[in-house]
């Protein structure tokens, strides 16, 4: 039977899948996705350096990163390393709401790939 984080990293990938020129590639130790292989817009992680949490770290758009953690601290946190450029952090290890889940993904999506391609989403949405 799959664990809690096999499960979440399964659902994940297939929210990643669903968008255009999606790669995954481990990075840091971590299952890792690219738009076209180049630009990381989200990490999977289960208990990174002991840190017990099982969660997404997603780049998000300017300011979003102070209202979600301050507004919903434990469900949102400052990840390590890429907090300063504004990303957030996700908990999977609470109640999880996938759909909120699917839009955190798709926001950091449209942070990475060009503007032709987040129009073309945006369109088919």
């Amino acid at each position: 039977m799959p664990t809690k984080a096999e499960r979440a990293l399964s659902r994940v990938r297939k929210i990643c899948a669903a968008l255009p020129d999606v790669e995954e590639r481990p990075s840091h130790s971590a299952p890792t996705f690219f738009y076209k292989g180049r630009k990381s817009f989200l990490m999977f992680h289960d208990d990174h350096h002991g840190d017990g949490r099982l969660a997404i770290w997603c780049a998000a758009p300017p300011g979003v990163q102070d209202q979600v953690v301050r507004e919903e601290p434990t469900r949102f946190f400052v990840p390590a390393y890429v907090g300063y450029r504004g990303w957030i952090g996700l908990h999977l290890d609470v109640d999880v709401d996938w759909v909120e889940v699917e839009d955190v993904v798709r926001d950091a999506y449209c942070m990475v790939a060009p503007k032709s391609v987040v129009d073309a989403l945006t369109r088919s949405r």
